[in-house]
C-alpha cells in the first residue's frame, strides 16, 4: 500500500490545481496557461503509468537486499529508524536530484521536470517516464541495506514526493524565518527552477534545505526568476517532451566514435560537447562573469 501514497493524493491534485487557476484568472496573473497545464498531467499520468514497473523494480530490489544482506536489525528502537530514515531519505534525494542536474545521462530523465516556462502547482506534476532506464531507485539502496524496513523507504519517498508538490507556486512568497531556513520553500524552488544563470544548479533539496546549505549550493531568492530551459522544447506534446532530451543524446553519440566524446556525452555535465558548440553551467557562469568584470559600474563596457 505505501508505494502507491500518490495515487491517493490525486484528486487532491486536480482540486488544487484548478483553485491555483481560478485564483490566478480572477488576480489576472499569468500563472497558469492551459496547453502547459494539460502537458504536464499528462506528463504526470504517464509517469503514474509507467511507476507501477519502476516501483515493482524497486520493491523486488530491496526486499532481496533487505532480506539477504542486511548489516543490522534495527526493529527494538522503531523511532529511532524512522527518524534515521527520514533523514537518510531527505539526504539521498539530495545527491540524487544534484546529479540529475551534473550528469546528462540522469538529466535526460529529470529535464522534462524542467521544460515548463511556467511555475505553478501543474509543473509539479510535470515528471519523467524514464526513471527505469538509469535505475534511479539504487541511490536508495544503502538504507534497506543498513536494516531499515522497504515499506519505510518507501514511505518517505512518496511523502517527500507530496511535501514537494506544494512548493511549486508563486501566490506563497515567503514563510516564517526559522522555517526558510530549515525546510524547502516555494521561495526556494522557485529559484531552482530558475534559468537564470545565477540560479541554475542551486536549491536541490527535496525537505530540508539544510543539505543545500552544508553542501554548498544554496542560493536564496532575488529578482523573480525566468522558468524552464536555458533551451526551451517548444511543444506541449507529452511524448515529445519524455524522450526529448534521449534523443539529442543519441543524435551527439551517433556523431562520433570517440571513446571520450562517448562518455562525456553520457556522463558529462548538461550541455557538454566535444567542439565546444554549447555551454555547460559552469562555462555559462564564467562567461557571465567575464561579462560583469568588463562592464563598468554604470553598465557601459570599459
Amino acid at each position: 500500500m505505501t508505494p502507491q501514497l500518490i495515487l491517493y493524493a490525486v484528486p487532491f491534485f486536480l482540486i488544487t490545481l484548478l483553485v491555483e487557476s481560478y485564483i490566478s484568472y480572477r488576480m489576472q496573473r499569468e500563472f497558469v496557461e492551459r496547453k502547459d497545464s494539460l502537458t504536464s498531467i499528462g506528463l504526470g499520468l504517464g509517469n503514474l503509468a509507467v511507476g507501477t514497473l519502476t516501483k515493482s523494480m524497486a520493491i523486488v530490489t530491496y526486499f532481496y537486499v533487505y532480506d539477504h544482506f542486511r548489516l543490522a536489525d534495527l526493529d527494538s528502537s522503531w523511532w529511532m529508524v524512522w527518524v534515521f530514515a527520514f533523514f537518510a531519505d531527505d539526504l539521498t534525494y539530495y545527491w540524487f536530484h544534484r546529479i540529475s542536474h551534473e550528469v546528462r545521462i540522469f538529466w535526460a530523465s529529470h529535464i522534462v521536470h524542467h521544460s515548463s516556462p511556467n511555475y505553478n502547482l501543474a509543473a509539479a506534476l510535470r515528471q519523467t517516464w524514464t526513471s527505469q532506464l538509469t535505475l534511479t531507485f539504487m541511490f536508495y539502496i544503502w538504507i534497506p541495506l543498513l536494516g531499515v524496513h522497504p515499506f519505510i523507504v518507501f514511505f518517505f519517498q512518496q511523502t517527500s514526493l507530496l511535501y514537494q508538490y506544494w512548493i511549486h507556486t508563486e501566490f506563497i512568497q515567503k514563510m516564517p524565518k526559522w522555517f526558510e531556513y530549515v525546510m524547502n520553500t516555494p521561495s526556494h524552488h522557485r529559484v531552482h527552477h530558475g534559468i537564470d544563470v545565477e540560479y541554475l544548479d542551486t536549491n536541490y533539496a527535496g525537505v530540508m534545505i539544510i543539505w543545500d546549505r552544508i553542501f554548498g549550493s544554496f542560493k536564496a531568492e532575488g529578482a523573480r526568476p525566468h522558468y524552464g530551459l536555458t533551451k526551451q522544447i517548444e511543444s506541449y506534446n507529452p511524448v515529445k517532451i519524455a524522450f526529448y532530451e534521449w534523443v539529442q543524446i543519441v543524435k551527439d553519440l551517433s556523431h562520433t566514435k570517440n571513446g571520450r566524446n562517448i562518455w562525456g556525452y553520457l556522463m558529462g555535465p548538461p550541455g557538454w560537447s566535444h567542439d565546444g558548440s554549447r555551454m555547460t553551467v559552469a562555462q555559462m557562469r564564467a562567461e557571465n562573469q567575464k561579462q560583469t568584470q568588463n562592464t563598468g559600474k554604470d553598465g557601459i563596457e570599459n
